[in-house]
């Protein structure tokens, strides 16, 4: 049975989750329709340009997405601290590049005078939307249903587009979470549809490795900040290099013509997460199989559990495995 979102989402226990959205029987978001020959390619831009637009509006970043022929994935990182810093006028505003707002928050932005009653109603409306904008699943709300509506209005026809819910993982350490974004962005490969991560457009792991070339990191993504010191800005504890590497380097193992085997040399990450390469293969080829609700070593599920009032967590037999030195 499905569990409610709120026994899903724990912002106690981690602000990383992984988000699965699926088109209903055969809709197809992207890619070529063998049947009909028809080709929806250039959807994959509607979702990777809705995508990077949302999270320019929500306090939630992006760290990983792809953009595959019938479904997405998006790592996301909630950041409830940066929209409890938002002024007032800045949550609608942001809200308004989304939806029109109410005849009241226009006046509240243009600057008119409000009575002690309007004030009260517009504050009551800011708190709500203030909550909204780093809630996962108005995120996921705001992405879905763009998205469908293009695409039936294209299609020519009505009716629901993806399946009823988004599937949703917490990543309860930075194990789970680096293992998730590699599965992520690796997921062109894994599907046949490319041979490299610097190939696999509509990905994070393109952006970042094309960006990386200019000496930069794409704006539209969470950083990599190097490794863990004091006054650590926001971002991922690891460099940038280290990660495309090892996702280079990965997608290798993947091919049906390599060995599946990580050089050593080129593991400095899974060595800082004290993960072996065979583990790191079956996370990076398995992690949905295996994990449902939540991912991360055995304490981390017995911690998310408490958290969640779930009787049982799906899983905990592969942490103990999979997750055994983190």
């Amino acid at each position: 049975m499905p569990q409610a979102r709120k026994n899903q989402i724990s912002l106690i226990d981690t602000p990383y989750y992984h988000c699965v959205s699926r088109c209903v029987r055969r809709s197809f978001l992207c890619g070529e329709d063998k049947y009909t020959g028809q080709s929806y390619e250039h959807r994959r831009d509607w979702v990777e340009s809705r995508l990077l637009f949302l999270g320019s509006v929500f306090a939630i970043d992006i760290a990983a997405y792809a953009v595959m022929s019938n479904h997405t994935h998006v790592v996301l990182c909630v950041d409830k601290d940066l929209a409890g810093s938002w002024p007032d006028k800045e949550v609608l505003s942001r809200w308004h590049r989304l939806h029109k707002g109410t005849l009241l928050t226009q006046k509240y932005l243009r600057g008119d005078a409000l009575s002690t009653c309007e004030q009260l109603t517009v504050d009551e409306t800011v708190e709500v939307v203030r909550h909204r904008l780093y809630d996962i699943s108005w995120f996921m709300r705001e992405l879905n249903e763009h998205i469908a509506r293009e695409a039936n209005a294209e299609d020519g026809c009505t009716g629901r587009f993806w399946e009823g819910r988004f599937k949703s993982q917490a990543l309860l350490d930075e194990s789970a979470v680096l293992a998730c974004m590699a599965y992520v962005d690796l997921n062109p490969i894994r599907s046949k549809m490319e041979s490299t991560p610097e190939t696999s457009k509509h990905t994070s792991v393109f952006q970042r490795i094309h960006a990386l070339k200019e000496g930069k990191q794409p704006a539209s993504l969470i950083c990599f900040v190097g490794n863990y010191r004091q006054n650590m800005p926001k971002g991922i504890a690891f460099s940038l290099i280290d990660y495309c590497v090892l996702v280079d380097s990965t997608g290798r193992s993947l091919r049906d013509d390599k060995a599946g085997y990580i050089d050593h040399s080129q593991s400095d990450i899974l060595q800082r997460l004290n993960i072996n390469t065979e583990q790191w293969l079956a996370l990076t080829t398995e992690f949905e199989k295996h994990f449902a609700t939540a991912v991360g070593s055995e304490h981390m599920l017995q911690q998310f559990k408490r958290h969640t009032k779930h009787q049982r967590i799906r899983g905990m037999g592969k942490a103990k495995i999979l997750f055994k030195h983190a």
